[in-house]
């Protein structure tokens, strides 16, 4: 299930607005007591979403949270920078081509 975080900001994308704090633009809490997190302060310049509207971001939303672990998994498979360019010094461009692309075989995107 996907993160309400994640859907609010599907649905502020879908309206217009790039990026949001979460500190201050839109507040959400979790009272702890089985019903999950929900937005307790709404201030954006866009409607605050309907429970139908977030929920219409479910699968979006699992998508994007999926792929963001695949990118963070790339990642620590690729290496540094500098341990990227040494490899290619020490063991050629192509070397590193087929490495970088067996990470991205063995770790695909939604």
């Amino acid at each position: 299930m996907a993160q309400l975080s994640t859907k609010i900001e599907l649905y502020a994308a879908a309206n217009g607005v790039a990026s949001i704090d979460f500190r201050t633009d839109v507040m959400l809490q979790d009272d702890s007591n089985g019903a999950g997190a929900y937005i307790k302060e709404w201030n954006l310049d866009i409607a605050e979403p309907t429970d139908t509207q977030i929920a219409s971001y479910e699968t979006a939303g699992n998508t994007v949270e999926t792929n963001n672990t695949v990118i963070a998994t790339r990642k620590t498979a690729y290496g540094s920078w500098e341990t990227q360019l040494e490899e290619i010094n020490d063991d050629g461009i192509d070397s590193w081509k087929a490495r970088i692309a067996q990470v991205k075989t063995d770790n695909p995107k939604s």
